[in-house]
Formats: C-alpha cells, sequence, structure tokens
C-alpha cells in the first residue's frame, strides 16, 4: 500500500463509498483511497436498517434532511434502475390508531405537501379497502415512498469508484489525525501500523464520526450515542398481509419513527426498530457492553439531559425491548392478525444519533470543517437514501 493519495475517505459505508465515487467523477486524475476498518462494506448502519427508501414525510421545510431526501428518493431509485439493483415503490401508509395520533397527522400531511410529495388523505373505509389488515381510524399514503437493498447499493458505489481508479482498503482502523499546513497525516492500527497521508481527507465513520473530529483536536460540541434497534421477520404465514409499508404516526419530540411492517425486497416482511440506548457503538446484542464506550457516554453531560428529557419514552423502549409481549401490543395497534409466535429472531441495527451537550437529539445534518478536512458529524435517518445527494454536497463544499 503507497502512503500518499490525494484524497482519503474514512468508512466504507454507503455514504463513504458515494462520496468516492462522486469524486471520482468530478476528479478523474486524483488520488483516492477508501479506509474501513472491517473486512467489508456496509457492515453496520448501511447493512442494519430497514432498507427503506424515504420520500421526505417527517423532516422539516428548508432543512438538509428535507433537501437530501427529496433529491435521493429520485437519484436513489434512478441508480436502482440503472445498475439493476433490486427494489420495489410501494408507498406507504402513515397509520393513526387514537386521538393523539389524529391530531398529530395533518402536520405530516402537510409537510409532504411542502415538501412536493402530493400526499392522500385516507379515511377508515378507504383503509380498510387498501390493507385489509390494517386497523386505524384514519391515515396519509404517501406513493413515494419504497425499499430496496442499500447493501448491493454500496458495493455498486464502490464498483464504479474502483473502476475510476480508487482504491479500497479494509482492516485499517483511523487512530490519529494531524493536519499540517499542507498534508494531513493519518495514523492507522493494521498489520503494519502504517501511517498514510493526503492533501485533503473526508470522515464518513457514520457512530465513530465524533472521535475522529475529537481525534483531530477540532471542536466538536456534540456526541454520537448508539440506539440499537431490534426487529423481528414475521413467520411465512405474515408475508402477503400488506401491500405498503405501514407506519405509526410517530412522536414529533422524537426522531424515531416507530415501530413499523417493512415487506423487504426479498419477498418476506419486517416489523421494528424500537429505540433502546445500546451499552456500545456495536452492542447489536442485549449483553453486548463496551467499556469505553460506556465511559464516554455516562460521562458526556448531554446523556444524563438527555435521558432526564425522555425518561418515561426510554422505560417504555427499555420494557418492550425486554418482552415480545410489549413490543406485539405496539404492532397489535394497527395489525391485529399478527401473532406473538409470528416474531421470529432477525438482525438488530445500530443508529447513530448525535446529542448536543444540553441533551437535545441533533435532527439534521452536521457537518465539521478544517483547511483539509471535511467530517460528517450527524448522518441521520435518512442517510441512506440520500446518500447520493449527501456526496454531492461534499464534493461540492471541499
Amino acid at each position: 500500500m503507497k502512503k500518499y493519495f490525494d484524497i482519503i475517505v474514512v468508512g466504507a459505508g454507503i455514504v463513504g463509498a458515494a462520496t468516492a465515487w462522486q469524486l471520482g467523477l468530478k476528479y478523474p486524475n486524483k488520488s483516492i483511497a477508501i479506509l474501513e476498518k472491517e473486512g467489508s462494506p456496509a457492515n453496520h448502519q448501511t447493512g442494519r436498517n430497514s432498507g427503506v427508501i424515504h420520500a421526505g414525510v417527517y423532516y422539516k421545510p428548508g432543512s438538509l434532511k428535507a433537501k437530501f431526501c427529496r433529491q435521493g428518493l429520485e437519484e436513489t431509485l434512478h441508480f436502482c434502475e440503472q445498475y439493476d439493483i433490486p427494489y420495489r415503490q410501494c408507498g406507504k401508509l402513515i397509520v393513526a390508531t387514537n386521538a393523539l395520533e389524529e391530531s398529530r397527522l395533518p402536520a405530516l400531511y402537510n409537510n409532504c405537501m411542502t415538501n412536493d410529495l402530493a400526499p392522500d388523505w385516507i379515511d377508515k373505509d378507504q383503509l380498510k379497502s387498501m390493507e385489509p389488515n390494517i386497523s386505524g381510524s384514519s391515515a396519509v399514503h404517501v406513493k413515494h415512498s419504497g425499499i430496496t437493498d442499500y447493501v448491493s447499493i454500496t458495493q455498486t458505489f464502490l464498483k464504479l469508484a474502483q473502476a475510476q481508479g480508487a482504491q479500497i482498503f479494509y482492516n485499517i482502523q483511523v487512530q490519529q489525525i494531524n493536519e499540517s499546513t499542507d498534508k494531513v497525516i493519518i495514523e492507522t492500527t493494521d498489520s503494519s501500523n502504517q501511517t498514510l497521508e493526503c492533501d485533503f481527507m473526508i470522515n464518513c465513520a457514520g457512530i465513530y464520526a465524533d472521535e475522529l473530529i475529537r481525534r483531530q483536536g477540532l471542536n466538536c460540541d456534540f456526541s454520537i450515542l448508539p440506539f440499537r434497534g431490534e426487529y423481528f421477520r414475521l413467520s411465512k404465514r405474515c408475508d402477503n398481509i400488506v401491500n405498503k409499508l405501514i407506519y405509526p404516526v410517530p412522536d414529533p419530540e422524537l426522531p424515531f419513527l416507530g415501530v413499523h411492517l417493512t415487506p423487504m425486497v426479498g419477498g418476506y416482511l419486517t416489523v421494528g426498530p424500537n429505540a433502546v440506548l445500546a451499552l456500545g457503538k456495536e452492542a447489536y446484542r442485549k449483553t453486548d457492553a463496551k467499556p469505553s464506550d460506556l465511559y464516554s457516554m455516562f460521562t458526556y453531560s448531554g446523556t444524563w439531559k438527555l435521558m432526564s428529557k425522555h425518561l418515561s419514552s426510554g422505560i417504555q423502549e427499555f420494557r418492550d425491548s425486554m418482552s415480545k409481549r410489549g413490543y406485539l401490543k405496539r404492532v397489535n395497534k394497527y395489525c391485529e392478525f399478527i401473532q406473538l409466535d409470528d416474531l421470529l429472531p432477525y438482525r438488530p441495527g445500530i443508529r447513530a444519533q448525535a446529542v448536543s451537550q444540553s441533551g437535545e437529539l441533533l435532527h439534521d445534518f452536521e457537518f465539521v470543517k478544517s483547511a483539509q478536512t471535511l467530517h460528517v458529524g450527524n448522518a441521520p435517518s435518512p442517510a441512506a437514501t440520500s446518500a447520493i445527494p449527501i456526496a454531492k454536497s461534499i464534493v461540492e463544499q471541499i
């Protein structure tokens, strides 16, 4: 492995892969390297999400989330068509089941209108006609939403980047970043503990992005906390009980969208995720814990302030995580067809959520910059849907 590159991208998840591809298009004569600490791409958030192509229902008009998601929807669908990646634009129903949810639904409908999604307001009878196994008093129908395979998309981004000359190096972890007047020096941990140099570095390390910002010595006024999302695969008898994505009406104070039904591109149905504060950045199992991550989390003032603000919902999430019956109760609010025996094991995911020192959840994308580095500090959902416009924005910023 050579030691100098014009540009180094850290992270081979979907945002890093898209960025490397876009860099190659913009700078065909530059040497580009992608560093990934795992032995293959898309091992974490990219490969463990629900596969939904979001349309931009929930995001504040004018925010980067809304802008990137709306652009990303179209570009993701086009990319899937162009490179024969499986997808289905099945549409989404956001279903209200009680008076509180009914009161929150008009705001989502108006958001859809503002974000150019042409939603349909669905009454109880129309809902039953569209989805006989779903119960609710009303719903918003968003026909633009869909599902895909984000691992396949990431792999395709990387193949395109490699065809343009980019090199990918696996099993290499960044330990330290030092920026001088004319270059960036990156110390790594691998079989030979190499030191790499580049003119410009882009940090797309996902849940570890804040750590790399601090390792460079830059100011980072937030920390990324890990929230484990637990899913179930439904038994085969449930494969065809819905045609569309089925979502509950979310709490507008939280960035999580609730336990939803997703017809996957593989032909089966999943339900999830919940959102439980995990005991480590890669703590996928309930029993997983990493002492260094725990120390960082619980010595950070924002963690305690966040927990105090959302104590009730946090306790409820934890309770439902420990009890399949509690989880099932949330699903049965809108789908009574599903029974306890239908909840089969499925891989969990970790969501990287940036939290401010005051305990506020950062809802939008966050970038931290220096003269020769750009860090994607917060890339919340819908980052997978938005990967191409995020990558284009990064290229424009450097």
